[in-house]
């Protein structure tokens, strides 16, 4: 299996995925990255000046949650939704509110806004 075909679960910090204004406010985008170890997926959630990042990954059949590009959020975009089987994640948390996996968590990932850029922030701290 090549690096292409790898998927990865978690980005380095300081990795420029591309100006805020690529995403709307109140909407959801698709991020790839490619790296040595393999491919990460993830999308991020505009609010406003800032942005909310997961791992493009349902914590209950561990498939990507959109089944069409940026597909991540309800019509009224008040929550993140699983395409699959209807999983409904709060924005601020990812904590799953409804469907077969309530009270599971999208996996976090950091992202920062700096100078009008959205950029990969650093890991949080292992407890």
């Amino acid at each position: 299996m090549s690096a292409a075909d790898t998927r990865v679960f978690a980005t380095p910090a300081g990795v420029t995925l591309g100006a805020l204004d690529l995403i709307a406010d109140g909407a959801a985008r698709s991020f790839v990255v490619q790296m040595r170890a393999g491919r990460f997926h993830g999308f991020a959630v505009r609010r406003g000046d800032s942005v909310v990042g997961y791992v493009d990954r349902c914590p209950h059949m561990q498939v990507p949650l959109a089944q069409s590009l940026d597909a991540y959020l309800t019509p009224d975009g008040g929550l993140i939704a699983c395409a699959w089987h209807g999983a409904l994640f709060r924005i601020d948390d990812g904590e799953c509110v409804g469907g077969p996996c309530v009270g599971a968590r999208l996996g976090a990932w950091p992202l920062v806004v700096e100078a009008g850029m959205i950029v990969t922030g650093a890991p949080p701290e292992a407890t």
